[in-house]
């Protein structure tokens, strides 16, 4: 990743890029849990157990109420975090410790030479790739790092836990907040990929251009949330093939 935005510290700055001199305009901006690795890793079901326990112990609630409230609070703000802190005042750094930092990820995440193949594929001189999260930057960094495919990103804007008031995928201020740091000022100009049907169906309101990860073994939404449905990224190259490198022989 050629840059991180200005929340992150200086050590965060990744490597120069090398791949083209000039810019280009629009931008491809990724998810990255249950997107650039499967559903099946699940690292949803770690960090759902963590939360569940976390809220049981920090607000000295019954189990069950915990389950409850972290499914409310992600059903309403997209973020159990961003409920916690908004009703009952929570240290959103000490969630990130005791949470998105204590997931066993070297465990479950590992390379996938498929996806490494997809994304050199894609001709960057084309478009940027960015990464677009909700996740702290410390966990966004770890999944990339284990994924072994930081190379091919320019940047990364993640759902910042310092900051008050929040601000998260499908909120509105997080896709303008993503469009600034990656230095795109039209939204026909934007591109995305994500599991989340909310996150897809309010970028595509704004007027990005969507494609909604539906994995195999899940069941499509009734009513579509965007303009594409894929059941895997591979489908990205016949989705938007004017970003993809012509094939060899």
């Amino acid at each position: 990743m050629t840059e991180l935005h200005s929340t992150c510290s200086e050590t965060d700055a990744p490597k120069a890029s090398t791949h083209g001199t000039s810019s280009p305009k629009q931008v491809f901006f990724f998810d990255i849990d249950n997107c650039l690795y499967p559903r099946s890793v699940k690292v949803h079901d770690l960090m759902a157990d963590l939360i569940d326990k976390y809220c049981a112990t920090h607000l000295s609630v019954p189990y069950d109420e915990a389950v409850r409230l972290h499914q409310e609070y992600y059903r309403n703000y997209g973020l159990a975090i961003e409920g916690l802190v908004r009703h009952h005042q929570i240290d959103p750094l000490d969630y990130n410790a005791k949470v998105d930092d204590a997931l066993p990820l070297d465990d479950v995440i590992k390379p996938r030479p498929e996806l490494k193949k997809l994304l050199a594929s894609i001709d960057r001189s084309k478009v940027k790739l960015w990464l677009f999260t909700n996740a702290y930057i410390n966990h966004a960094k770890r999944v990339v790092r284990l994924l072994e495919i930081e190379e091919f990103f320019d940047g990364i804007t993640y759902c910042d836990y310092s900051a008050m008031p929040l601000t998260c995928k499908p909120q509105p201020a997080m896709y303008h907040k993503a469009m600034r740091e990656a230095g795109v000022e039209k939204m026909e100009d934007c591109f995305f990929v994500d599991d989340s049907y909310q996150n897809c169906k309010r970028a595509a309101e704004l007027g990005w251009t969507v494609a909604h990860l539906v994995e195999d073994g899940i069941t499509p939404p009734p009513t579509p949330a965007c303009q594409y449905q894929i059941r895997d990224l591979e489908e990205l190259r016949t989705v938007f093939p004017q970003f993809f490198k012509p094939e060899t022989s």
